[in-house]
Parts: C-alpha cells; structure tokens; sequence
C-alpha cells in the first residue's frame, strides 16, 4: 500500500510558481484551480520531488452547487499516491483543461467522465461518449438528471 502525501506537502512542492492557484490544503489532497489543472498535473510528473508517472484515476463528483474532479496519481519509484481536487462551477457547459497530454492514460478516464457527467475535457483529442451511444440525452450521474420515459409500456401480468 502506497504512502499518501499530504495537502500541505504537495503546497510546499509546488512552490511560489503555483502559490495563487493553490485555494485549500487538507492531509490527504490539495484543492486548486481548474484552469491550472493541466500545468499542476505535468509539474507533479516532472519534478523528481513527486515523480507521479502514474495516472491511477480521474473521477468527477456532482454536489449541485459545483462538480469536483479528483485525480489520483503515483509515484512508482517512491510508492505514494498524490492526489489532487479541483472544482468546476456552471452546469451548462462545465469544462477544464485535459491531462492526456500529461498522461496517456487520461484519454479514456476524461471520455468517462464527459460521458456520464457533462464536462469537457478542453483539449482532448477525441472527446465523445465511450459508454452510451451517440445521441444519448443527458448524463445519467449528475444529481438533477431524470431517466427518461420509456417509448412503450412492459406487458403486465403474472
């Protein structure tokens, strides 16, 4: 089992370059801004401090006021796990920068995400459904979405 890296020290790695970027530290992730994702992310691969080579996930929540996408992501070489929050407002058109160019592995987890909650993954090299078929209406894990009346009724009986 990997060892975890705190709020506070992955703060402290990232240093003075991403100091305004930085909203909230916690013991077990950092919360940053969404516009600064795709930079945090390439830095926490890059720097020898972290080297998190390893996408394990990328996962969105919906809390209604706001989306959180959670991304978890390890260093092999150290055995730790980094992970790291950011928050998307706006349930119309919700979008933040994509990491498949930080980490291959990104590719199919943002098409997931985009496919069951809406949000865009800016960037991305092919950004469409992956688990519903085209024309799909809505994205059956946000909190306000509806399934949608069947076309026809089921026999009843017994």
């Amino acid at each position: 089992m990997s060892t975890v890296i705190s709020g506070s020290e992955i703060a402290v790695g990232l240093g003075k370059q991403f100091e305004g970027s930085i909203l909230n530290t916690h013991d077990n992730f950092i919360l940053v801004e969404s516009q600064k994702i795709q930079e945090i992310c390439s830095h926490l691969k890059k720097s020898p401090k972290f080297n998190c080579v390893l996408l394990n996930a990328i996962t969105a929540v919906d809390y209604v006021e706001f989306f959180e996408l959670i991304y978890q992501m390890t260093s092999i070489v150290d055995n730790k796990t980094c992970v790291i929050k950011t928050r998307v407002f706006g349930r119309e058109e919700p979008s933040v920068p994509s990491v498949v160019s930080v980490w291959k592995g990104a590719d199919l987890q943002e098409r997931e995400v985009f496919d069951l909650m809406g949000i865009s993954f800016i960037g991305h090299p092919d950004l469409r459904r992956i688990l519903l078929w085209e024309g799909f209406q809505g994205y059956p894990l946000r909190r306000d979405y509806l399934e949608p009346p069947l076309p026809y009724s089921w026999p009843h009986g017994g």
